[in-house]
């Protein structure tokens, strides 16, 4: 499996900012104040899955204290980590759109669901930071090469 694009991260986030800012330029009238329960799911998600990055990496490098971490159970991480960080980069651009359509309508329900657009983004932002730390915690540490090992990995006296 392959680390994460940042490229796709980043195609995916301005995508997502585009289609907020015209869903919102063409529905903001008709819509009700934005809620705050995305803003906690996101930030909820981060923390989690930052606890999971900094356990998983001290098990990996096998830090004293700490159990054996299970080859699956590494393997299903990356898999969170690497769907939460695209699903973090929708979340951020998407919001990044609404923000910057919010700040430039002059109305006060546009100021009034400011402070939702940029926690939104915010955490929506961490989410992004956290998968990525987890995916990376969950990179096997490099093993430094023996002299008396040929090129296949067997001891030389073995062949």
């Amino acid at each position: 499996m392959r680390p994460t694009s940042i490229s796709v991260l980043v195609v995916a986030g301005l995508t997502a900012a585009a289609v907020g800012w015209l869903l919102l330029s063409f529905t903001y009238s008709t819509l009700p104040d934005l809620p705050w329960s995305p803003v906690i799911v996101l930030a909820v998600l981060a923390v989690a899955e930052g606890l999971l990055a900094q356990n998983t990496a001290a098990r990996i490098q096998r830090k004293p204290g700490t159990p054996r971490v299970d080859p699956l159970a590494v393997a299903r991480y990356v898999a969170l980590a690497k769907a939460s960080a695209l699903v973090g980069a929708i979340s951020a651009g998407f919001s990044a759109g609404l923000l910057a359509y919010l700040a430039m309508e002059p109305t006060q329900a546009a100021h009034d669901d400011l402070p939702v657009a940029v926690g939104s983004a915010l955490s929506a932002a961490a989410l992004v930071g956290a998968a990525l730390w987890l995916e990376r915690s969950c990179r096997i540490p490099e093993q430094p090469d023996s002299e008396d090992e040929n090129d296949l990995g067997r001891p030389t006296g073995l062949l």
